[in-house]
């Protein structure tokens, strides 16, 4: 506060047309000042205020020096400048349109709308163990069918990675596994042991731990995606509005060479 009385503004007397700096006639606002503070990397952000303040409003003299003693705009800057403004302009409508377009609600609608009709998918738990030759699936499945334990067995005699476990594979869904694999297990029931069949890796014996249906994602899962979805589809349908009441022309088929978008020095 003392600082602040010293130089007899005030925080709360500041506008964004608050004069800063003056060069010449030119008068350089606080919320030039602002807005040079906004297009700064992020890793300014470690500097403290007073630097950055400061330094600013050096860059801003010193490109207004600069600017004066240029002389009057050149074509491509003034071309620079409109498609600048033209951008900002529309970015600033896009973004109220953003803000104020869709609500939760709406969120919530598209979210039910969305998985109103998804079918359920199934996921398995299952474990195997593999081997080279149908001969030794058929002894693993005779030593399970006499009552040892699945893991058991499958740490034994599985040369598969998932041997040292027991042969657990952990959750998969339709299409994770391969055909044959994939045929086998699914037929089963719960806790089921299939008999020994091949696949491209060898021969297996396989069991089904577990089914379930895959979690369905959550509002808040997606609820950013649905959102952007949502956003978009706004700003799309009031361009078709503006555009339905605006008098647009178009270059015709032929008109203009493609190419002229590389010709720079048409600016020059």
């Amino acid at each position: 506060m003392a600082a602040a009385l010293s130089t007899g503004v005030l925080a709360q007397d500041v506008t964004a047309n608050t004069v800063v700096a003056t060069v010449g006639d030119t008068e350089i606002t606080m919320g030039e000042v602002i807005i040079a503070r906004t297009n700064l990397p992020p890793q300014y952000s470690q500097f403290p205020v007073e630097v950055l303040f400061e330094g600013l409003v050096d860059q801003l003299i010193q490109q207004q020096l600069l600017a004066d003693a240029s002389g009057a705009p050149s074509a491509r800057t003034e071309y620079t400048l409109s498609n600048e403004r033209r951008a900002l302009m529309a970015a600033e409508v896009i973004t109220s349109i953003a803000e104020t377009s869709v609500t939760e609600a709406d969120v919530q609608a598209a979210y039910d709308e969305r998985f109103k009709d998804a079918e359920e998918i199934p996921e398995f738990n299952a474990a195997h163990l593999l081997v080279e030759t149908q001969e030794e699936a058929a002894a693993a499945k005779a030593r399970i069918d006499d009552g040892a334990a699945f893991a058991d067995v499958a740490r034994d005699v599985s040369t598969g990675p998932t041997g040292p476990n027991g042969g657990n594979l952990g959750w998969f869904g339709i299409g994770a596994m391969v055909p044959e694999f994939e045929q086998a297990v699914t037929a089963l029931e719960i806790g089921g042991i299939t008999e020994p069949f091949e696949t491209q890796f060898g021969w297996h014996v396989a069991t089904l731990l577990e089914t379930r249906v895959q979690p369905r994602p959550t509002l808040d899962d997606l609820r950013p995606q649905i959102a952007a979805d949502l956003q978009e589809q706004a700003v799309t349908a009031r361009l078709d509005e503006l555009a339905a009441a605006a008098e647009v022309t178009k270059p015709e088929a032929g008109q203009f060479d493609p190419s002229l978008i590389d010709a720079t020095e048409l600016l020059d």
